[in-house]
């Protein structure tokens, strides 16, 4: 059995972003070696998420894939982005106190909402590889999607695979 670990960085903007990570995903098991066995695609970052959904060929004028998008809007429904001091129980006076101390900005704190839809929609995604392919169907894609609106950074995507 083995195990093989890659890792690649995307970019964040100041809305919610959504990257199709399928070709560096589809990179990283053809450099493991491996052709039968599990990926499991990985976020470490607690306000981003890993999706498995069909690619919509349209697109906003920000560039955001129109099913993507139409998931902002009901995510929004269910969890309304964070735009005010006090609107969640989260970040409170000790959390705000210890941001401080790592030098953020208090308002960076102000992404309650990126944390719930994370929860939500999960961290991770597990995929069958069989013959060295990724089972994911005929419109499968892997998106990795940032749902901090606080502020843009690099995030890092992580890929694990096991197999033979």
């Amino acid at each position: 059995m083995a195990v093989s670990h890659a890792s690649f960085t995307v970019q964040s903007d100041r809305r919610p972003t959504f990257h199709d990570v399928t070709p560096q995903v589809e990179e990283a098991l053809a450099r493991s070696g491996i052709k039968n066995g599990i990926l499991v695609v990985y976020s470490q970052h607690t306000t981003c998420s890993v999706l498995i959904q069909e690619a919509s060929d349209d697109v906003d004028y920000w560039g955001t894939e129109l099913l993507m998008q139409d998931l902002v809007t009901v995510l929004e429904g269910l969890v309304p982005t964070c735009r005010t001091e006090g609107q969640y129980h989260h970040p409170g006076p000790k959390h705000i106190a210890a941001a401080a101390g790592r030098n953020e900005h208090p308002s960076w704190s102000l992404n309650t909402d990126a944390h719930l839809r994370s929860v939500i929609l999960g961290r991770s995604q597990s995929v069958p590889v069989v013959d060295g392919a990724m089972m994911l169907g005929d419109f499968g894609r892997i998106y990795f999607a940032d749902f901090d609106q606080v502020r843009a950074r690099e995030r890092t995507v992580r890929v694990q695979i096991v197999g033979e």
